[in-house]
């Protein structure tokens, strides 16, 4: 997974902030509290690194990654246990999610077979699954979780994969993985999430998509009139090809300079252009952050949605057979859970349950 940022809502620290080593040592203490639930202190790791390091080197990178904020010590001259900081780092940057074998997959589907049967018996039965594979508390939510966002941000994963994650007025934070077009610059993310935080608090992803799509149609009915303007002036001709590629030819443009009307009509022109690309590309990024299929990890004091102390829930929403989400299923346990484990199990009983409902 390549070097990010961690959006708001998880952390601000970057793995461009860690060495290789310090990442080393941060996952063998998050992976030994996932399993033990204990902390561990600088000898039991500098054992578990692959590469010889004493245990005096170890302490100088807990003490590192102490002041990051990301490990603590929970009583003097204890070990060392992940903040919810660092729990949340580790999820987002670090962990590597596998998929579910074929013998989970067929545990599941045996389970919550629901031909047949009613809505509440589907969700009961998918529910009590979750539960009895993760060793948590199943959870079944039947509330819409299209909610009013705050905040929204595209960070780059891979070449055509990044995270958006969606940050709604009552805190909650989404994380969905989506796919990007190949070649997409970086600063194209960033630009995207600039230009929809100055619009979105208060409104939904798709009721945000529909505004823009409207300003779209603005702009280009604006932009159609502008330039019939300055091509039927002779100022200026359309190049070949479709109507989304072609370019505008300025002919002779120092004879623009006698028509100051016809040089401003170009110059606003010219900022439509921009204005609409950014905009057509805007859209396509909020297109595929809406159908994008997202699993909500909610650590600790993030979870908005049960006031348990030392808790972590995992969720994804299931849908109908337009798309529309009808809720959310999956666990809630403690912070330590099997995050790797847990995580494909959600998911693909959500879609699952998903498609037993829309009768697919």
């Amino acid at each position: 997974m390549a070097s990010h940022d961690i959006p708001i809502g998880a952390t601000h620290v970057s793995l461009a902030d860690l060495s290789e080593r310090s990442r080393d040592i941060f996952r063998q203490i998050v992976e030994s509290y996932l399993a033990t639930g204990e902390p561990v202190g600088s000898r039991n790791v500098s054992r578990l690194l692959q590469v010889s390091l004493s245990p005096a080197s170890v302490r100088n990178v807990m003490s590192d990654l102490e002041q990051l904020g990301l490990i603590y010590a929970p009583h003097t001259s204890a070990g060392r246990l992940p903040t919810e900081i660092g729990l949340r780092f580790f999820v987002d940057a670090l962990m590597e999610i596998g998929d579910l074998n074929d013998s989970d997959r067929r545990a599941i589907e045996a389970q919550v077979a629901g031909r047949g049967q009613s809505y509440e018996n589907v969700l009961m039965q998918a529910s009590g699954l979750l539960s009895g594979l993760t060793r948590a508390a199943g959870v079944v939510l039947t509330a819409k979780l299209n909610s009013n966002l705050k905040h929204i941000e595209f960070v780059r994963l891979e070449p055509e994969r990044a995270l958006v994650v969606l940050v709604s007025e009552d805190g909650q934070i989404e994380n969905r993985i989506l796919n990007i077009p190949a070649g997409l610059p970086t600063s194209s993310l960033t630009e995207a999430s600039n230009f929809l935080n100055a619009r979105i608090r208060g409104k939904t992803i798709a009721e945000l998509r529909i505004e823009l799509e409207e300003a779209l149609e603005a702009g280009r009915a604006e932009l159609d009139q502008l330039t019939q303007k300055i091509v039927a002036a002779g100022f200026a001709s359309w190049s070949g090809g479709e109507t989304e590629d072609r370019k505008l030819i300025v002919r002779g443009q120092s004879h623009l300079l006698d028509d100051l009307r016809a040089l401003d009509d170009l110059e606003r022109v010219r900022l439509l252009f921009d204005d609409l690309e950014t905009r057509r590309g805007v859209i396509d990024l909020l297109g595929r952050a809406e159908r994008a299929d997202g699993v909500r990890i909610f650590i600790g004091s993030e979870n908005k949605l049960f006031s348990l102390s030392g808790s972590s829930t995992i969720v994804a929403p299931y849908r109908d057979s337009t798309g529309r989400i009808l809720g959310v299923l999956g666990v809630i346990g403690p912070t330590r859970l099997n995050y790797a484990r847990v995580i494909p199990m959600v998911d693909y009983t959500a879609k699952l349950v998903s498609r037993i409902l829309s009768g697919t």
